[in-house]
């Protein structure tokens, strides 16, 4: 014997707060972590000249984690302007130019970090 009470609803959006916040949280701790490794890189050794800041970057895997902590920071700029744009911009269609033009942006970004990255 089932017995329902009220009308099903069909509940849309609002179902990525707790990815979005944990999202969030973890590239905050990724860049934490890589500012601590490149201020132990800078701090301790020789002082900081152009070929010590370049041979930093020159390692192949200071690239990678650079290049993935360039990811992070996107995406957590993302997440917090695209919160803000839909906590606080109301009307559609000025909403939607806004976050295309956000995400124009960050991609030029990523296109501009990663030539700088692998151009040293």
């Amino acid at each position: 014997m089932s017995t329902s009470y009220g009308s099903k609803r069909l509940v849309v959006g609002a179902h990525y707060g707790f990815r979005d916040w944990l999202s969030q949280r973890v590239t905050a701790v990724l860049m934490a972590l890589f500012t601590v490794v490149l201020l132990v890189q800078v701090l301790f050794g020789e002082p900081l000249s152009y070929v010590k800041w370049s041979g930093i970057f020159a390692q192949q895997w200071m690239k990678v984690l650079t290049f993935v902590v360039i990811v992070s920071l996107l995406w957590h700029a993302w997440v917090g302007v695209r919160d803000i744009w839909m906590d606080y911009i109301k009307p559609v269609g000025l909403r939607l130019s806004l976050q295309v033009l956000t995400i124009v942006w960050l991609v030029g970004c990523a296109g501009w970090a990663v030539q700088v990255l692998w151009r040293l």
